[in-house]
C-alpha cells in the first residue's frame, strides 16, 4: 500500500516585533518549536516567534507554496482575515 500524501499547512507566527511570518509545513507545533528554538527560518531567527496566530490546512506542499505566495503579498492588517477565513 502506498504512503499516504502528508496534509501541508499554512501558518502565520507573530513575532516580538509585531511582525507575521508566513509559512509552510505538514507539522505547524513541530515547525513553531524549530522557530523558537533558533532553528527555523532567517526571519524567525532575527525576529523572536511568539505564538502561531492562525493556521489552515491546503492539501498538497505544491497548493501551500502556492498559498504562502499569494498570502504574503497581502498587506499585513488582511493577512490573519485571509488565513482564517474559509478557502
Amino acid at each position: 500500500m502506498p504512503t499516504p500524501h502528508p496534509i501541508w499547512h499554512l501558518y502565520l507566527v507573530e513575532c516580538a516585533d509585531g511582525s507575521l511570518y508566513a509559512g509552510i509545513a505538514t507539522d505547524v507545533e513541530r515547525r513553531f518549536a524549530e522557530h523558537a528554538a533558533g532553528k527555523g527560518a532567517r526571519y524567525t531567527r532575527s525576529h523572536k516567534p511568539l505564538r502561531v496566530v492562525a493556521s489552515r490546512a491546503v492539501g498538497s506542499r505544491s497548493d501551500a507554496l502556492k498559498a504562502e505566495m499569494a498570502l504574503k503579498r497581502l498587506p499585513k492588517e488582511r493577512k490573519i482575515h485571509a488565513l482564517t477565513q474559509d478557502p
